[in-house]
């Protein structure tokens, strides 16, 4: 309960009592701008969203999705995907980049289409030189939402809410603004302390 409330707080731009005790030193850290890439990799829809901290409020400089259609070949997706960061990359230069941790798969196949995805978004921002953390999927929701187990459709409103977005991002793209935003929570004073650089 204590977390909604200080979840409800945060939205409603209110101060808590645990806010006040922060010390200085992480108050500055807070408040430090950071802009910071989430992806979710796929090879037919890779999300990304980018997002801007350091404001009263973390905000949204670009989302959406890289989609592939199902005719074309594995390798024309996976040169897309490293296009399509390489150029996020360039404009809005992330200083660090949060991804999907890596799930249990009982299909082969999927795993390694899954793999080679995720492997492209991440050679991409690795040759950027940025450092790169992946979070669980749970531990995002249950940042995001306060529910490990909690439904996408949970996940994008929240999103669309903590970001006052206009319109209702795509799933690709809420669950990549989602990484980004418990990335930054998780260097705040509510660590998840489950940030894994990788």
């Amino acid at each position: 309960m204590q977390q909604f409330e200080r979840m409800t707080a945060r939205l409603n731009g209110r101060t808590t009592r645990a806010a006040t005790e922060m010390t200085p030193a992480a108050r500055r850290s807070l408040r430090a701008p950071q802009t910071i890439l989430g992806i979710d990799p796929s090879l037919r829809g890779t999300g990304y969203g980018l997002i801007r901290t350091g404001g009263p409020r973390p905000v949204a400089l670009a989302h959406g999705s890289i989609a592939c259609p199902k005719d074309w070949e594995r390798s024309r997706c996976l040169a897309r995907i490293s296009h399509t960061l390489r150029e996020l990359l360039l404009e809005h230069r992330p200083g660090v980049c949060v991804v999907e941790g890596l799930f249990f798969a009982q299909n082969l196949k999927t795993a390694i289409i899954m793999g080679e995805a995720r492997g492209a978004a991440l050679a991409t921002v690795g040759e950027a030189g940025l450092d790169i953390y992946e979070l669980a999927t749970r531990k995002v929701k249950q940042a995001i939402v306060g529910h490990g187990g909690a439904q996408k459709i949970a996940v994008a409103k929240m999103v669309q809410r903590m970001l006052e977005l206009a319109e209702l991002p795509a799933p690709d793209a809420a669950d990549a603004l989602a990484l980004a935003l418990a990335y930054s929570q998780a260097q705040g004073r509510f660590s998840l302390g489950t940030a894994r650089k990788i």
